[in-house]
Order: structure tokens, then C-alpha cells, then sequence
């Protein structure tokens, strides 16, 4: 479990449970009645909002009769499971469902992201993150845009490390040419993926769609979103979709195979690694 975090394990964890029970016939409700709580508690921990005690746990692995190896991994997730991750410290700013994707996102293998309007956020730098966050907080807020650049830069450490994370990234050339911040940001922003591919020869691989691709494959890049999978194969691929107003994460299999194929259709519409840098070189030397 080298590449996991404490939101992916406990998703790990109740999701062998949820197998498990369904593998043996037994009902929640006969759940509920054996650990002594009520359905809103139980629902709760079943939608990750909480992680089960030791001794609910104990109760719950006989109930479900699984076998002592995977008792002894089960345990283990729980105890990873509590540990409190970075995101944590922001929980005032972020809504359950983006405080969930942070957690997988740190705990993910590989991320396959699109982005066709605004540069990926594992990849601004801190004059375009703070450009965008003064569009979404009011200026009488400071404080809460600090922590918004704050958080931001704070996963970008996933490129880094001794088991960083494998990004696959497509990038909309409309991201490279808007002027987030003027100017100036843009040219560093360039200048910054330039460097950030450089430096991660090896786990992160950044490609553009340009404005002359055809026009049925560019026409799918019209939204943000990413998919990440995971070191343990016991866990589904899973998807992000996000507007300007909110992400929604899915493992539905339909939703997923769906972001699937438009990624790979797009895959087939972008320039080559190289000719994605000397695009951006252009853009970069443009703007100076």
C-alpha cells in the first residue's frame, strides 16, 4: 500500500465490506443490529463520513466471516483510514464531495485529467492558482483565498517524492492562450509547465489539442475531468467531473467507461509529446 492515503483506504475498506456482506446475504439492517447502531450512523460510515471503532470492526469481521489474512489487511486499512490527511485542515473551505476527491487524488496511482479551458491545477504556479481564486472569493475574504492557493500547492507535491504519482495530461490549447492573471502569469505559466516537464521525465506526460485538430474529436474537449486509478486492484477506476461551480466523483461503471472513451478518442487528436512543448514554447515566446 505504498501509493494510498487515508480517504482511499477507508474507501477500500468499506467497499470489501459492502462485497462481503452482499457475498453472504446479509442485509444492513442485520449489520445494524449486530454493532448496536442506527441506520443514520451506519449510512454515514457506508458514504465514508466516518470510519468504524475497533470494536465495531471486530464484530462486523466475524459477522461477515472473512478470513483471518484479510482480517489482518481489513484492520490495517482502518487504522490508515483514521489518520488525518492534508485536506483535512480545510474542510471549512470545501464541500464533502471535493474534500473526498482530494483524499483519493493523494492516494491515487495514476491520474489521466482533461482540461480544455484553465492549465490542470497539479500544474499552475502560484501567480495563476492566486489569478483564479480572486475570481471565486470576494476581496473582502483574504483570508480564505490564502488557503485556497494554499491547499492548491500543497497537492501538487504528488509529482514529487519516492512514489510520485503518474499524471497523463491534455491540455486545450484555449487553456495555454487565456490570460489568467495577464500577461506576464501566462508566460510563466508556460514557462512552468516547460520546466515541470523537464523535471518529471518520467511521471508526467503533458499533450496539447491544437485549434486545427478536427473539429468531431476537439469538440469532446469541452469539460474538465479526470480519472484516477488505484495501486490496489481491488478498487475501480474512478472519475471526476467539474464545472465552474462543482465536482462530482463517480465509480458507476457506465459514468467511468464513458470518460474512458472520451479520453482516449482525444488521446487520438493530440499533438506528440514534442510538438505539444514547442506549441507551448510558441505560445510562451508569444506573450513575452
Amino acid at each position: 500500500m505504498s501509493r494510498t492515503s487515508p480517504a482511499v483506504a477507508g474507501w477500500e475498506l468499506m467497499l470489501r465490506i459492502r462485497q462481503q456482506s452482499k457475498a453472504r446475504g446479509i442485509a444492513g439492517n442485520k449489520i445494524q443490529k449486530a454493532l448496536g447502531v442506527s441506520a443514520a450512523y451506519w449510512s454515514q460510515v457506508t458514504h465514508f463520513r466516518g470510519v468504524l471503532t475497533e470494536e465495531k470492526l471486530h464484530i462486523l469481521l466475524d459477522l461477515l466471516e472473512f478470513e483471518p489474512d484479510e482480517q489482518r489487511e481489513l484492520r490495517e486499512l482502518r487504522q490508515l483510514a483514521k489518520q488525518r490527511g492534508w485536506w483535512n485542515e480545510y474542510s471549512a473551505l470545501f464541500d464533502d464531495e471535493q474534500m473526498r476527491f482530494y483524499g483519493l487524488e493523494d492516494g491515487a496511482q495514476r491520474i489521466r485529467s482533461v482540461d480544455s479551458c484553465v492549465i490542470p491545477g497539479l500544474l499552475q504556479t502560484e501567480d495563476y492558482v492566486r489569478a483564479l481564486v480572486s475570481s471565486i472569493v470576494s476581496t473582502g475574504r483574504p483570508i480564505e483565498a490564502k488557503q485556497r492557493v494554499r491547499a492548491r500547492l500543497q497537492r501538487q507535491r504528488l509529482l514529487d517524492g519516492d512514489e510520485p504519482l503518474e499524471l497523463v495530461v491534455i491540455v486545450g490549447q484555449a487553456a495555454l492562450m487565456q490570460q489568467v492573471g495577464g500577461p506576464d502569469v501566462q508566460r510563466r505559466q508556460l514557462r512552468h509547465l516547460m520546466d515541470q516537464v523537464e523535471a518529471h521525465p518520467e511521471n508526467l506526460d503533458l499533450r496539447v489539442i491544437p485549434f486545427d485538430a478536427d473539429g468531431s474529436i476537439a469538440s469532446l474537449n469541452a469539460a474538465t475531468f479526470h480519472l484516477l486509478d488505484f495501486e490496489s486492484p481491488r478498487l475501480p477506476m474512478m472519475g471526476w467531473l467539474e464545472t465552474a461551480i462543482y465536482g462530482e466523483l463517480t465509480d458507476e461503471p457506465d459514468d467511468v467507461d464513458a470518460l474512458d472513451y472520451v479520453f482516449n478518442q482525444l488521446w487520438r487528436a493530440v499533438l506528440d509529446r514534442d510538438e505539444s512543448l514547442k506549441l507551448i514554447d510558441s505560445l510562451s515566446n508569444r506573450s513575452a
